[in-house]
């Protein structure tokens, strides 16, 4: 499907799995050009206890952490949503990949976060980067809870948000009032930053 919209978007969560892929999927199926990234050291997932989390590499197939969950305990996994959520994620791309090491797939026009701590990681990574091509890039941060219920309102909420600034000329001249509009719409607060690429 060719892209709708003339902006280049990524989708930011933690580690990749749950929040910035759902958004992924939902604005990918509507034909928006859009990547997503984690930000965190590795992939994390709940496992049997709070002090017993799944961790694994960035890089690492999405179907040999769902084959590896599944192997480890079926009943769990699949009762706790996280086998669907695999098996989601690997027909949208293959492998969870790291905000840091994504400078080659780059220019973004628009970077969507969903949670502050991210937010400022990504704003942190672009403003040390050196600018190689001096593209403005929008940063959004809007705070959705990491459980697949909220990752699915966050989602739709995102699509909604990329819409509007579809909608635009130029979203330097009105951001501010865009921005206004959706918080007063949907009751989210959202922070947002410039940057350059």
């Amino acid at each position: 499907m060719a892209a709708v919209g003339r902006w280049r978007y990524a989708m930011v969560c933690s580690s990749n799995m749950n929040r910035s892929m759902e958004a992924h999927s939902l604005l990918s199926r509507a034909g928006f050009d859009v990547s997503s990234y984690g930000t965190g050291a590795h992939v994390k997932l709940p496992g049997p206890s709070i002090h017993e989390p799944n961790v694994y590499a960035f890089g690492t197939p999405y179907k040999t952490i769902h084959d590896d969950l599944r192997r480890k305990d079926p009943d769990l996994y699949k009762r706790n949503g996280l086998l669907p959520m695999l098996k989601r994620n690997s027909t949208v791309k293959a492998v969870p990949q790291r905000w840091q090491e994504n400078a080659g797939d780059g220019p973004f026009d628009v970077v969507l976060t969903f949670e502050e701590k991210v937010f400022d990681l990504v704003v942190e990574d672009l403003n040390s980067r050196e600018q190689k091509l001096i593209n403005t890039v929008l940063i959004i941060n809007m705070d959705v809870k990491d459980n697949h219920e909220e990752a699915g309102v966050g989602a739709k909420l995102a699509l909604d948000l990329c819409k509007r600034l579809e909608q635009v000329d130029a979203w330097e001249d009105t951001i501010d009032s865009i921005m206004v509009a959706f918080e007063k719409e949907h009751r989210r607060k959202i922070m947002y930053n410039i940057s350059f690429y």
